[in-house]
């Protein structure tokens, strides 16, 4: 039952005739888990909670960063170097007290994965990386769960619901519209590209949206239907796709291969701003290879730094040595760990080490450190 306060809160959603108390207790009822809590996931985590959703789960084991706030609008400038998972449950609690936060300061891995999405009934994918979307797509299907889906790209984005039952009918999965996955390299993030900020906030309310008609049982949910935003051309179309009969079968492959990397895969070598300036002492000879765009480059690299673009890895990996240490940077380092991982993988480079935290790590106090080191 609605509580007196909650009737007062909920009114405008109450006076609606398809959703009414019967919609709001579901609302109430239901357990959300957003993984993400970047662009997209601050106006799904904004919406769900002024609607009411019951409990709200948040994973994200990143942190706040300046580049952060021209999008995502629930973190301010105190709150750069904080954990986003953190400061978000916090800031929502102010904005609705009357809904419980469960959060997740970590990142969603094939470890704990099964174990955290079991808690919630809907997944939101509010994360710009291929693997976890994967993962997620791959747990809701063994786990009979919806997820709803959002990416973004400049200025353009998708939405869609995935493993919804619609009519009695089991609609599609992620991997029945992309079966397999890209390499790290083939599709870059807005980290790399760019993003208007806007962007993800009008599609993180297309996946909020999508949820709470998932929850109600109102209206047309985007299941087997893949709504395309540009918002340049101001235009919206959708794409038709149907289930795989092979849908659980990818799963369960899916599956057990991110089981399997997660097991056996050697994580990059990493070494920290500080080693990386011992390392240059003892090791002159060491490469300092960037992988970040040009106009990064520009305004600032590490001196004798060589710039090989991530996006044109595969035409000039052979310009990276192998007859002596490399060390690869980028802004926070993840691009350049996929450049590793890229370059290890697909031409056996066994010399390469990640700057942990990237050139952003370097430049906290690094005259401090050449100064002690």
């Amino acid at each position: 039952m609605l509580s007196s306060a909650e009737k007062q809160r909920y009114q405008k959603h109450l006076l609606l005739p398809e959703m009414g108390p019967e919609g709001q207790e579901r609302l109430k009822s239901a357990r959300v888990l957003v993984v993400g809590a970047g662009g997209l996931g601050c106006p799904v985590l904004l919406y769900l909670s002024a609607a009411g959703v019951g409990t709200i789960g948040i994973v994200d084991g990143d942190t706040v960063d300046e580049t952060n706030l021209q999008r995502q609008v629930l973190y301010e400038s105190a709150d750069v170097a904080r954990p986003k998972a953190t400061v978000a449950a916090n800031r929502l609690r102010r904005l609705n007290d009357l809904i419980e936060y469960e959060y997740f300061p970590t990142n969603l891995v094939s470890e704990n994965a099964a174990s955290i999405i079991d808690g919630f009934d809907i997944v939101v994918d509010c994360t710009d990386n291929f693997s976890v979307r994967y993962l997620i797509n791959d747990i809701c299907v063994l786990q009979g769960k919806p997820f709803v889906y959002g990416a973004i790209h400049r200025f353009e984005g998708q939405v869609s619901a995935f493993n919804y039952v619609k009519e009695g009918i089991l609609g599609p999965t992620y991997r029945c519209l992309f079966p397999t996955p890209p390499s790290g390299l083939e599709i870059p993030n807005c980290a790399e590209v760019g993003v208007v900020g806007i962007l993800p906030g009008m599609i993180g309310m297309f996946q909020a949206n999508e949820v709470i008609k998932i929850i109600t049982g109102i209206g047309n949910v985007l299941s087997g239907e893949l709504l395309l935003v540009d918002l340049l051309e101001n235009s919206q179309r959708k794409m038709k796709f149907k289930r795989r009969s092979d849908a659980e079968t990818l799963a369960e492959e899916g599956l057990k291969t991110n089981r399997k990397i997660a097991a056996n895969e050697l994580l990059p070598t990493e070494l920290s701003a500080v080693e990386l300036v011992r390392q240059l002492k003892r090791e002159p000879d060491t490469f300092l290879l960037d992988v970040r765009n040009p106009e990064e480059y520009d305004v600032c690299h590490l001196p004798g730094a060589v710039l090989i673009p991530m996006a044109t890895i595969p035409a000039n990996f052979d310009q990276v040595p192998r007859d002596r240490p490399v060390v690869v940077y980028c802004h926070h380092g993840m691009r350049s760990a996929s450049v590793i991982q890229y370059l290890a993988h697909e031409h056996g480079y066994d010399n390469l080490s990640n700057l942990a935290g990237g050139i952003h790590s370097w430049a906290e106090d690094v005259d401090m450190r050449m100064a002690k080191y």
